[in-house]
């Protein structure tokens, strides 16, 4: 980061966005993000002259191969298409940006899930010329159905190579006209659309003169101008314990903390917190970022708590408001999205992992599963395979602090561990509405 402070000094202060980009495959967005990078000077001379003389590279002659800035893995150049996520940073005098390049292709679904679950924002990427009479590709469905279920706060539309049809604008008023129907269905309440091409930096970072019927920003402009929660804080204290600091032994300033992160509401000393799944209580009496003293802890401060009496709290303790009932539970219904090569298997044990707590569960049953071309869930009872999502029923060895996943995502998301393979085999977006 150091590179985009001293690019953009008068960046550092600002906020970041954090946007992944998703579609089918060959709608470019691996080229799109190269784009941003390129011509938002987030790019060193290097690593031009590295991809300029890649033996990988697909571009015209004079022309950069935009996509091998993103594709870092051999597999990936040598084929022309993305596998894993990629990460790449830049940043404005507006804003920091974090952007994460997911893969299109059906068998990498789950690369998808893993990048936009931390994701503000997401680019959708339609390849204008491939949509035939308004019939969008289903990994489009897909990867839309995937970020209205992770709650994404905004959704772009980027309809890209426009350039190969022209700039006709009846193709894009069409392409609009199919992704409102799909943004219906889905219960998407809103979205911006940009006619652009990655590969010539049209309507990315500047406008263009090829669609004078274009009203809107450049994508560039839209992403800097998009509101943002930072912490999407409830008021609800949520506190998950990482670490027991034993701070300075048995001398006599020894204390017991308790680190972690304040994922939501806000900490004053003087504060009666619960921990649970226990249920006991105490007083705050100390709040330390390193070494210095806080009257205060907000949304998103990592911290050390110290309270006025020894109780048993440990890594996976959940510290909450004293005085706000909190939901504590074993059995709960949530959205699955399989990850594994492994089929889920309902008479086995996995391991659940939500925040930093770790326990065993059992899947009582599959409900439904989500058919990406119908848009819906349909009643099934049999198993979930690899890129499947369904709703099921869960029991959990210990008691849990669980809410809604649209309410509270720290305690409302989770992954599901083979407990053979040690692989991750699910993500999970809990259900109690």
């Amino acid at each position: 980061m150091n590179a985009i402070n001293e690019q953009w000094p008068e960046a550092q202060d600002t906020a970041v966005l954090r946007l992944i980009t998703a579609g089918s495959v060959d709608d470019g967005k691996s080229t799109l993000i190269g784009r941003l990078l390129l011509d938002s000077k987030g790019v060193f001379a290097d690593q031009l002259r590295a991809i300029s003389g890649s033996k990988y590279t697909r571009a015209p002659d004079q022309q950069y191969d935009l996509a091998l800035l993103t594709d870092g893995l051999e597999a990936e150049r040598e084929q022309g298409i993305t596998i894993d996520v990629a990460y790449r940073y830049f940043a404005t005098p507006v804003r920091k940006f974090i952007v994460a390049d997911a893969p299109g292709h059906e068998q990498y679904t789950r690369n998808m899930v893993t990048g936009a679950s931390t994701a503000d924002a997401a680019i959708i990427l339609i390849d204008a010329s491939r949509v035939k009479d308004g019939q969008l590709l289903p990994q489009t469905k897909r990867h839309s159905t995937l970020a209205r279920l992770l709650g994404l706060q905004h959704l772009v539309v980027a309809v890209n190579k426009m350039d190969l049809v022209g700039w006709d604008e009846a193709v894009f008023n069409r392409i609009r006209d199919a992704y409102q129907d799909l943004a219906d269905r889905l219960g998407i309440a809103a979205f911006h659309m940009i006619p652009l091409s990655a590969l010539s930096g049209d309507n990315v970072v500047q406008g263009s003169p090829h669609t004078p019927w274009y009203r809107g920003l450049p994508l560039l402009s839209l992403l800097e101008t998009l509101p943002l929660d930072p912490v999407r804080d409830t008021g609800q204290v949520r506190f998950f314990v990482q670490w027991v600091i034993r701070h300075q032994g048995s001398g006599p300033d020894a204390f017991r903390g308790y680190a972690g992160q304040i994922q939501s509401g806000s900490w004053r000393v003087g504060d009666t917190v619960q921990v649970l799944p226990s249920g006991q209580t105490a007083t705050i009496t100390r709040l330390l970022r390193g070494q210095q003293a806080l009257d205060e802890a907000l949304p998103g401060d990592s911290i050390t708590v110290v309270l006025d009496r020894e109780i048993d709290v440990s890594r996976g303790d959940l510290l909450t408001d004293a005085r706000v009932p909190t939901n504590v539970r074993q059995d709960f219904e949530a959205d699955l999205c399989w990850l594994d090569q492994q089929a889920l298997n309902p008479a086995r044990l996995y391991w659940l992992k939500i925040g930093t707590r770790l326990t065993q569960v059992r899947i009582q049953a599959v409900h439904t599963r989500r058919d990406i071309h119908e848009l819906r869930a349909v009643a099934w009872n049999g198993t979930l395979a690899m890129n499947d999502i369904g709703r099921v029923s869960l029991r959990t060895r210990d008691a849990l602090v669980l809410d809604d996943y649209a309410s509270q995502r720290c305690t409302g998301s989770f992954i599901l561990i083979d407990t053979a393979t040690n692989q991750t085999a699910a993500a999970g977006l809990v259900r109690l509405a």
